[in-house]
């Protein structure tokens, strides 16, 4: 009897060696693959196609953008997470919910064993074996690449020999689309001091005239663009379709992996940054400032925590609860300026900005103490600092 076995299926070189390997090893393979955004239906048949060559008994699709959003995006919006203040953590999040949504799926049809592509260089792997680990312990895993250490050429011979004689030259670049970005890896990448030229990113400049975006945030969330009103996954979509035409959101990000070395990547994340910077900027108007402080280092830890695949441990509930308790009152309009390359932020309209309160205008005059009451407020609040001069000098 066969054995049940689900395959995480991305349509690439390594899940089709894996599918095709594991089937000729009498597994009954079932293929899955999990949108996170960036496929088209067109896309998602063209993998369906292909899988079905490569033996698996069945293929499935599972649409996971808003489950995506809700899970994960929101959290990092309310965070303002950019790790190195630079990356929106745009393919670490997407490996996730991935993983999640297949675990689940090969326990409803009682697999055995749940197979992935992952090799044993990266953090993919540590991200997938975790949650599986931790969902289901009883379904093995089995990582044909990694335990082979299999190298491209050896994975297309094996395809060839086995019938399987499909194009699988490398690309020059290797992107990887999703809804709250795209990461861009090349030789340039592999190297400490090399830029992705431009033709490298997806997203050409079109557009070369300023526009300008209005952003409505309520508790947190972004619920219309220019009056619009959408979910907050579908106005990333379109927040992303316009300001991609501007090229802006692109970076190189330099990290440290979970396995400890250290990598470089670049991205275009333009939906992701503008949503960042705006939130931010209204949370700098709406928050006191020990809120402000205190969701500093809140957000450093969630994103952190994200990164290294720790997404199931019940501390990140706990931070997502400060995270949404903290969204209270960001809500209001930002207005977005975009440019060719960059963004400006000029501005908030919100009823609970801080900066409309009645006691005074910062540097102006004031309206809610004397000047009397001033001179003794800084007399009392330099008195530590008073007390350890004379004491150590």
């Amino acid at each position: 009897m066969s054995k049940k076995l689900v395959i995480a299926y991305s349509g690439g070189l390594d899940t089709s060696y894996c599918a095709v390997s594991l089937s000729k090893a009498g597994y009954d393979v079932h293929a899955v693959s999990v949108n996170t955004g960036g496929f088209s239906q067109e896309e998602i048949a063209t993998i369906e196609q292909n899988a079905y060559k490569m033996g698996v008994s069945t293929y499935k699709n599972i649409d996971a953008i808003a489950s995506y959003y809700d899970k994960v995006i929101k959290y990092l919006i309310f965070g303002n997470v950019l790790k190195n203040n630079t990356y929106p953590l745009s393919v670490s999040a997407e490996r996730i919910i991935q993983a999640i949504e297949i675990i689940e799926y090969a326990k409803s049809i009682n697999a055995e064993y749940i197979a992935h592509g992952s090799t044993g260089a990266g953090n993919d792997q540590v991200r997938f074996d975790m949650i599986f680990q931790t969902l289901a312990p009883n379904i093995k895993i089995i990582t044909p690449i990694r335990d082979g250490s299999l190298s491209r050429q050896e994975e297309i011979d094996y395809l060839k020999d086995n019938g399987i004689d499909m194009s699988w030259e490398k690309a020059k670049y290797s992107v990887n689309k999703g809804l709250w970005g795209t990461s861009v890896g090349g030789s340039e990448t592999l190297t400490s001091e090399k830029p992705l030229p431009e033709s490298a990113f997806p997203s050409q400049l079109k557009h070369t005239e300023p526009e300008k975006v209005v952003l409505s945030f309520s508790k947190g969330e972004l619920v219309a663009i220019n009056g619009e009103e959408n979910s907050p996954e579908i106005n990333i979509e379109v927040l992303n379709t316009l300001a991609s035409a501007y090229a802006i959101g692109r970076d190189i990000h330099v990290g440290d992996t979970i396995v400890g070395i250290k990598g470089r990547v670049g991205f275009e994340a333009a939906a992701a940054l503008i949503i960042i910077k705006a939130h931010h900027l209204l949370e700098k108007h709406t928050l006191t400032k020990w809120q402000l402080q205190h969701k500093d280092y809140m957000s450093n830890f969630y994103g952190m925590h994200l990164h290294e695949g720790q997404y199931l441990d019940p501390v990140m509930r706990d931070m997502e609860a400060f995270l949404q308790s903290s969204q209270d009152k960001v809500t209001g309009d930002v207005f977005v300026n975009l440019k060719p390359y960059h963004f400006d932020l000029d501005g908030i309209s919100s009823k609970h900005d801080l900066m409309s309160a009645k006691f005074g205008s910062y540097g102006e005059e004031n309206k809610g103490w004397t000047a009397d009451e001033a001179k003794g407020f800084i007399k009392i609040v330099g008195n530590q600092n008073k007390i350890y001069q004379q004491v150590n000098n």
